[in-house]
């Protein structure tokens, strides 16, 4: 597909593909404020993307023109070591369906989504897309980022063996609206949002997080993903994964005082440093994308702000 068509084309059918989730979610809100009027979304009742036969035959039907991928089992280091059968085979399953289909029912161009996890647990700071497949996995994570590499390596093999135009990105830490603030198995950033939340209305003292608050993390607001995955679908058609990143690195410390300015917790901040602090450092580089022209817009202030008000709208409320 050349370049410069996507935007072009408002009325073509698109079927995003995990429309609920973080990500999916934010696609879709961009699209719509793109101007995209025919978008093709079904929820895992109206379409199991794991049942081969039921994938076919919705795209047989419904002829998308174009197809982005961000319907995943996803979830934290927990998850990941109970539950490592369904991480493999349900996205193993979702990729080779969708993929397949697109491909066999004409769909113009495809976007896959995956994950930072996909690199080695040594990768060079910052990681650039050369550093995949260079060493092992982490450990906790390898099932999930086994299937994605795979999704990552069918792109590239249907345009080897089709000239078909698949192309994928691999997003760092994201955090926004429709993001899993789950007491027991979110990530760091939703987790230490609730924890701040609750210790406010509860009137604590202190909050304390684990680690000495040191290492480096990098963080993109989910609408500037979005804005990211508009962007390949119009400017990218190459062979190699895409970066997306921020670019900008806040230590685990900085973040929390910044979640805990921005939730109005009083109280104290503690650092329990007989606790583990994981990886010293994670951080994509980007250079790739921001070469071919695109930058993020939303400052981590700014989207913690956000996210806060969708929290207090979205979780807080429903609790009560």
């Amino acid at each position: 597909m050349k370049p410069g068509s996507f935007m072009s084309e408002k009325s073509a059918k698109i079927f995003v593909a995990g429309h609920r989730g973080l990500v999916g979610s934010a696609i879709v809100r961009k699209l719509q404020e793109s101007g995209f009027t025919n978008l093709l979304l079904r929820t895992h009742s109206d379409l199991d993307l794991t049942n081969q036969a039921d994938v076919e035959s919705f795209f047989s039907t419904e002829k998308p023109a174009y197809v982005i991928l961000a319907a995943a089992k996803v979830g934290g280091i927990h998850a990941n070591n109970t539950y490592p059968a369904d991480f493999i085979a349900v996205n193993l399953q979702i990729q080779t369906n969708v993929i397949h289909s697109a491909y066999t029912n004409g769909v113009k161009k495809l976007l896959f989504l995956g994950s930072s996890c996909i690199y080695p647990k040594f990768a060079p700071q910052p990681i650039p897309e050369s550093a995949l497949l260079t060493g092992p996995l982490e450990p906790t994570n390898e099932w999930y980022a086994i299937a994605k590499i795979a999704g990552i390596k069918m792109c590239q093999a249907y345009r080897i063996q089709h000239q078909w135009d698949a192309i994928s990105g691999m997003p760092t830490n994201l955090y926004g609206p429709n993001d899993n603030f789950h007491p027991e198995n979110s990530h760091v950033l939703p987790a230490l949002m609730r924890r701040f939340h609750e210790a406010k209305v509860n009137n604590a003292e202190e909050v304390v997080v684990w680690g000495s608050g040191s290492p480096l993390r990098e963080f993109l607001h989910v609408d500037d993903l979005a804005d990211a995955c508009v962007f390949l679908m119009e400017k990218y058609s190459g062979f190699e994964h895409v970066n997306v990143g921020s670019g900008v690195e806040v230590t685990i410390k900085e973040l929390a005082e910044l979640v805990k300015e921005v939730v109005g917790f009083e109280g104290k901040l503690v650092w329990d440093c007989t606790k583990p602090d994981g990886t010293p450092r994670k951080l994509m580089d980007s250079s790739k994308l921001a070469s071919l022209g695109w930058t993020p817009k939303v400052s981590i202030r700014d989207g913690l702000r956000q996210t806060y008000d969708w929290y207090l709208e979205n979780v807080v409320q429903k609790q009560q």
